[in-house]
C-alpha cells in the first residue's frame, strides 16, 4: 500500500521527535505551551476594556504587565521604602514589602547591562526561569525509576515529557511568562528538591536561600528539610546504620539554614523600616486585617461560599481529600519521599497563613510534581493528551476571568 505525502511527513515527523535528545524535546513541548499562553493573552487582552492599566484593548506585554507585577516593577524602581505608608488613624496600607526581593532585583541588574526596559526584560526572565523549571521537572522524575521508561530511541522518558506537557498546559501556566516571581521561584525550588534527592547539600543549600528571597515559601521547605532529615535519623538509628550523633550531619545544617533563611526578609523589613512587624503588618494589609490569624479564614471564607454548616465542613474535607491524594497509590509511586514530604508541608503551611481567594489557583504552583502523578494514573495516550488540552482549555478561562479586569459591583476586582 502507498503512503500518501501527508502521511509521510507524520512519520517523518514523528521519527525526527523520537530521535530528539530529552532537553529538546522538553524545550520543544515548553516552547508550544507557551505559544499557546501568547495567544492567550493576546486575544483576551485584546478584548480588555477601560481599567487601572489603559482606557481599552492591550497589547500583549502591557496585559502581561498587569496586577502584582505593578509592585515589582515599583520595586525595580524605586527600591523599598524605608517607612511603611500609613492612612490617618496609622493603618499600615498596601506596600511593597509584601513582595520578595530576588526577581526585581535581577531584572534590574539586567536591565541595566543591557538598557531594555522593565516589562520585556521582566517577562523574558520569567519565561527563561520557565522554561528552566520544566528541564529541573524532567530531570527530577526521572530520578524515579517507574516515570523513567520506557524511553523513546534518544532515551528520552515518555512519562517525564508527559509531566512536562501537563505541568506546561496547567491552567494556571500562563503566569510563567509574565513579569511575577513565579517562574523564578518554581525554578529555585524544584533545583532545591532534586539537589535533596540527589544527596547534593552544597547547592542544595544556595537554591534554598535564594527561594526563599524570591517567594514566601521558606518556611514551608525549611519544614520539609527538617521533617525529611529526622525520619532519615531515626530509621537510620534504628536500623543500626549510625549512631545518633552521626546523625548531626550536613543535611541538618541545610535544614538550620532553610529555617534562618525564611526569616530573613521579615528580618530585613525590621532592620530597614525599624518596624517589628513590618511585613506581617504589610500581608494584613491584603487581607483587610491588622494581623495573620492562621486557618480561620478558611472556615470564614467557606462560609461565605457553603452558609454556616457547609463553612464547618468543608475544610476538614478538604484536608482529607489532600490526605488521600498524597497517600494515593500514582503519588507514591510517581514522586520520591522527599518530594511527598515537600507536598505535604506545603500544604500546612497553606492552610495556617493563606487567605483563600481567587489567588490560590496561582498559590498552587509549587504542587507542580504532582503532574507526574496524574502522568501515572493511566498509560493511556488519550487520557494524557486529555490532561493537556483540558489544562490549555482552563488557561482561557483562568486568563480571561482573573486577569482581564473587569470592575465588580463594589469597586476592584478578583485578583488572578
Amino acid at each position: 500500500m502507498t503512503s500518501t505525502p501527508g502521511t509521510r511527513t507524520r512519520e517523518r515527523v514523528v521519527g525526527l521527535w523520537s530521535r530528539a535528545p530529552w532537553w529538546l524535546a522538553v524545550l520543544a513541548v515548553y516552547g508550544l505551551s507557551r505559544l499557546w499562553g501568547w495567544g492567550v493573552f493576546s486575544v483576551v487582552g485584546a478584548h480588555q476594556g477601560p481599567g487601572p492599566w489603559g482606557s481599552g484593548p492591550l497589547r500583549y506585554l502591557d496585559f502581561t504587565a498587569t496586577w502584582d507585577s505593578d509592585w515589582y516593577r515599583t520595586i525595580f524602581r524605586e527600591g523599598y521604602p524605608s517607612q511603611l505608608p500609613t492612612d490617618s488613624l496609622g493603618t499600615v496600607q498596601e506596600n511593597p514589602w509584601a513582595f520578595y526581593p530576588v526577581f526585581p532585583m535581577l531584572v534590574r541588574g539586567i536591565a541595566e547591562a543591557t538598557g531594555t526596559g522593565w516589562a520585556g526584560t521582566a517577562a523574558t526572565v520569567s519565561l527563561l526561569a520557565g522554561c528552566g523549571a520544566a528541564l529541573v521537572l524532567y530531570r527530577l522524575t526521572c530520578t524515579v525509576p517507574v516515570m523513567a521508561a520506557p524511553r523513546t530511541p534518544a532515551g528520552a522518558s515518555v512519562p517525564a515529557l508527559w509531566t512536562v506537557a501537563v505541568f506546561a498546559f496547567n491552567p494556571v501556566a500562563p503566569v510563567l511568562q509574565t513579569p511575577y516571581a513565579e517562574a523564578l521561584s518554581l525554578l529555585l525550588l524544584l533545583s532545591a528538591i532534586l539537589c535533596v534527592v540527589r544527596e547534593r547539600p552544597v547547592w542544595a543549600a544556595v537554591f534554598v536561600v535564594l527561594q526563599a528571597l524570591t517567594r514566601p515559601t521558606g518556611v514551608a521547605l525549611g519544614a520539609a528539610l527538617g521533617v525529611w532529615w529526622l525520619w532519615c535519623a531515626v530509621r537510620d538509628v534504628r536500623a543500626r546504620r549510625r549512631p545518633w550523633y552521626r546523625c548531626l550531619d550536613r543535611w541538618l545544617a541545610v535544614a538550620l539554614l532553610a529555617c534562618a533563611a525564611a526569616l530573613a526578609w521579615p528580618a530585613i523589613a525590621w532592620a530597614v523600616t525599624g518596624d517589628p512587624g513590618a511585613y506581617t503588618r504589610t500581608e494584613a494589609v491584603w487581607r483587610g486585617s491588622s494581623s495573620v490569624v492562621p486557618v480561620l479564614p478558611w472556615f470564614h471564607q467557606a462560609t461565605a461560599l457553603f452558609g454556616p454548616v457547609g463553612g464547618l465542613v468543608a475544610p476538614v474535607v478538604l484536608v482529607v481529600v489532600v490526605v488521600l491524594v498524597l497517600r494515593a497509590r500514582p503519588v507514591r509511586e510517581a514522586l520520591p519521599f522527599f518530594v511527598r514530604v515537600w507536598l505535604a508541608a506545603y500544604g500546612c503551611y497553606l492552610l495556617l497563613v493563606l487567605n483563600p481567594q481567587t489567588s490560590t489557583f496561582r498559590l498552587l504552583l509549587p504542587w507542580a510534581p504532582l503532574a507526574a502523578a496524574l502522568v501515572r494514573v493511566s498509560d493511556s495516550r488519550a487520557y494524557r493528551v486529555l490532561l493537556v488540552l483540558t489544562g490549555a482549555v482552563l488557561q482561557l478561562v483562568w486568563v480571561g476571568w482573573l486577569w482581564h479586569w473587569k470592575q465588580l459591583p463594589g469597586g476592584g476586582d478578583y485578583p488572578p
